[in-house]
């Protein structure tokens, strides 16, 4: 295993890398309860042998892509985020720091990073008491059947550097959310899911607080 420190405006960010693990976020979540780690932290595998994907899919693990997972305090984000908005705000984070390397990547809401109509990683947010975790998959050099890896050839611990400092800079929701919405008409042609239900982005209206509007119904990401 090998540590690294952010410096932090509040805090120290400690990032641990390891060979193999199940999966970064399951990892996380038990050293959590288990009081081994303390937030902030992350944790960064070479290879997930167990990785979770979006509604319980197992996530493809290939050496050379990315696995992270992270965890804040809930008392360490920006004051105006409210819980159900933080996996489009650190998403939207992610695809900002992706593009600001020349990436083409764009965020399908709420959490899932698309290169042109395929995709190429995603994040799921949870919980312990007052812990936010955060896991993060993308594929930086390779790609199963049916996605597509990153457009641009990044380093991986140069990326993970620069966003875990992005979100030490807490930039408040509604700067992330106005960026967002403007980028949100890249979601038309797709779907999302809600209860089972593949429902089309085409007609939705995308609300302050990161819900997606469906004929007055509010749909939030549950992931």
């Amino acid at each position: 295993m090998l540590s690294l420190i952010l410096t932090g405006k509040d805090s120290d960010l400690k990032i641990h890398y390891y060979n193999t693990l199940p999966s970064t976020q399951l990892f996380l979540k038990e050293e959590l309860k288990n009081k081994k780690l303390t937030a902030p932290v992350a944790v960064v595998a070479d290879i997930q042998t167990k990785g979770i994907g979006s509604r319980n899919n197992e996530w493809s693990s290939q050496k050379g892509n990315l696995f992270l997972s992270f965890a804040l305090n809930t008392e360490q984000l920006p004051h105006d985020l409210k819980l159900e908005s933080v996996s489009l705000y650190f998403s939207y984070l992610l695809k900002e720091t992706l593009s600001e390397f020349g990436s083409k990547v764009f965020l399908k809401w709420p959490n899932d990073f698309y290169i042109g109509t395929k995709k190429t990683g995603g994040m799921i947010t949870n919980r312990v008491d007052d812990t936010l975790i955060c896991g993060v998959g993308i594929n930086l050099v390779t790609a199963p059947q049916g996605f597509v890896s990153l457009d641009i050839m990044l380093n991986r611990k140069t990326l993970i550097t620069a966003y875990l400092k992005k979100v030490e800079k807490k930039v408040l929701w509604k700067q992330v959310f106005s960026k967002y919405k403007l980028e949100f008409e890249n979601n038309k042609e797709f779907f999302t899911h809600s209860d089972g239900k593949k429902i089309s982005l085409e007609s939705c209206v995308l609300e302050s607080d990161g819900s997606l509007n469906i004929n007055g119904e509010r749909i939030y990401s549950r992931r």
